[in-house]
C-alpha cells in the first residue's frame, strides 16, 4: 500500500536523529538530584522540616520569591527526601502537594486533602463544614506527620482564609497525626488581606527566594543542558544568551530553560545539527507572543470588549487615514464600546470605568495610554496599540462571547457612528 504524502512525511521525521538525548530535563517541572545555588535555602528548609522525622510537629512556614526562583523546585525536592527518609526509618512522615491555582476554592482543597488520605469526597454538594470534619477524620485516623504544600497559597486567600484559619490551628484537634503548612506564594505582599490570627499562626516561618543572576542561571542550564544534550550541540554563545535574556526578566529559570528547550526544538525542526543564536532569537520571539497571547485570552469580558473597541478604531483609521500611528481619544473607543455592547446584549460600563480598564491593558504593555489636557475640552487619554491589531483581533475572536462581533467591517463603524 502505497503511503500518503502526510505518513512519508511522518515517517522521515521520525527516522532522523534527535538532537536530544533527554527532553524532559528542560521543563520547569524536571527536578534534579541537586538545585544549583539554592543549597542555603535548602538547608533552612531541611532544618525546620527535620523535625518531622523524630515526630514533633514543624513550624509553619511562608516561602516567597518571583516566578522561577526555585521555591516550588526545592519545597518539592525537600519535602520528597524528607518523606523518603522517613519510610526507610519507619516514621510515618507524608508530603501533599496542592497547587491553589488550580485547587483555588475552601472545598475543593478540603475534598482533595480528605481523598489524599483515603476519604472519597464529591467535588461538590457537601457542606463545607462536613467535609473539613470528613477530612480531619481522615487524617487522625493513626500516627503520622503530614506537611501540606500549597503552592500558589495567595489564589487561595482571595476566596476567603476560613480553610487557612482552620488548617493552621487544626493541631489543637488532632489526636494522632500532626500538620504543618507550607505557603508558597509571588506575592509579598498578599498575607497584609490575611485575619491577623491566620497571619500569625501561618507565617511562624518565613523564607525568601531572591531571583537568579545571569551566571547563575548559566549555571543552571549547563547542568541540564549535560543531561539534555551530546556533547557539541549547542554553539558556544547560546547558554549565555539564554541566561541574559531570562535574568532581564527578574532571574526567572523557567524562562531560561523555556528559551533553551524551544530555541533546540526549532533548530531540530529546521534539521540544523547544532543550536545557534538565530534559534535562541526566535524562540525569545516566540515565548513573548504566546505570552502576550494568553494574557489577552485570560482578560475579563469588559476588558475584551475594550481592547476590541480599540482595535476596531485602529483598523477604520488605517482605512481613513491610510498609514501613520494610529492614536484615539478615550471618548471614540467608550462610543465604540457601547455600540458593541448593545450588539452582544452586554451591560454598558461608565466613561470612568472604561478609562481604569484602559489604565489596567496599559499597564500588561497591551497598549499605550497617555494623559494629555485638552485645555477648556479637559483630560482625556490618547490611546494606541502596543502590539499588532491583526495578533490581537485574532486573540480575542477566539472567545465565543464575541463571535457577533468577527464579522464587523471597521469602515461600518464610522457609518453607524456618523
Amino acid at each position: 500500500m502505497r503511503n500518503t504524502p502526510i505518513a512519508e512525511a511522518i515517517n522521515e521525521l521520525l527516522e532522523s536523529k534527535s538532537i536530544f538525548k533527554n527532553r524532559d530535563v528542560l521543563r520547569s517541572t524536571y527536578i534534579p538530584d541537586y538545585l544549583p545555588h539554592r543549597d542555603k535555602e535548602v538547608d533552612a528548609l531541611i532544618k525546620i522540616l527535620i523535625v518531622a522525622l523524630r515526630g514533633d510537629t514543624p513550624s509553619n512556614i511562608l516561602i516567597y520569591g518571583k516566578t522561577g526562583t526555585g521555591k516550588t523546585a526545592v519545597t518539592t525536592h525537600v519535602g520528597n527526601e524528607i518523606e523518603k527518609v522517613g519510610a526507610e526509618r519507619g516514621i510515618p512522615c507524608q508530603i501533599v502537594y496542592t497547587n491553589c491555582e488550580v485547587i483555588d476554592t475552601q472545598y475543593r482543597l478540603l475534598a482533595n486533602l480528605a481523598r489524599h488520605f483515603g476519604k472519597k469526597v464529591p467535588m461538590t454538594g457537601w457542606p463545607t463544614d462536613q467535609v473539613y470534619t470528613e477530612f480531619k477524620k481522615a487524617l487522625d485516623c493513626k500516627e503520622r506527620v503530614a506537611i501540606i504544600l500549597l503552592d500558589e497559597i495567595d489564589k487561595l486567600t482571595k476566596k476567603g482564609d476560613d480553610v487557612l484559619y482552620n488548617l493552621s490551628r487544626i493541631n489543637s484537634t488532632l489526636e494522632h497525626a500532626k500538620v504543618s503548612l507550607v505557603g508558597i506564594s509571588n506575592d509579598l505582599k498578599f498575607t497584609e488581606f490575611l485575619d491577623p490570627r491566620v497571619r500569625s499562626s501561618l507565617g511562624e516561618e518565613e523564607l525568601v527566594f531572591p531571583p537568579y543572576n545571569a551566571d547563575q542561571l548559566s549555571d543552571i542550564l549547563r547542568q541540564r543542558a549535560e543531561m539534555a544534550f551530546g556533547s557539541g550541540i549547542l554553539d558556544d554563545n547560546v547558554i549565555s544568551l539564554c541566561a541574559a535574556l531570562a535574568a532581564r526578566e527578574h532571574g526567572d529559570a523557567r524562562k531560561a530553560l523555556d528559551l533553551l528547550r524551544i530555541s533546540s526544538e526549532l533548530a531540530e525542526r529546521d534539521r540544523s545539527k547544532k543550536v545557534q543564536e538565530i534559534h535562541v532569537r526566535r524562540a525569545q520571539s516566540k515565548i513573548e507572543s504566546d505570552r502576550f497571547a494568553e494574557v489577552i485570552r485570560t482578560l475579563p469580558t469588559q476588558s475584551k470588549l475594550v481592547l476590541y473597541s480599540i482595535v476596531l478604531l485602529d483598523r477604520s483609521q488605517e482605512l481613513i487615514r491610510g498609514s501613520g500611528k494610529r492614536i484615539m481619544s478615550t471618548g471614540e473607543v467608550y462610543r465604540i464600546y457601547k455600540r458593541i455592547c448593545s450588539m452582544i446584549d452586554l451591560d454598558v460600563l461608565t466613561q470612568r470605568r472604561i478609562t481604569e480598564l484602559i489604565t489596567e491593558l496599559d499597564m500588561l504593555g497591551i497598549v499605550n495610554a497617555i494623559v494629555v489636557n485638552r485645555g477648556r475640552y479637559g483630560m482625556t487619554k490618547e490611546i494606541s496599540l502596543d502590539a499588532p491589531p491583526d495578533h490581537i483581533h485574532h486573540v480575542l475572536s477566539d472567545d465565543a462571547r464575541l463571535y457577533p462581533l468577527v464579522g464587523m467591517r471597521p469602515d461600518s463603524i464610522q457609518m453607524k457612528l456618523g
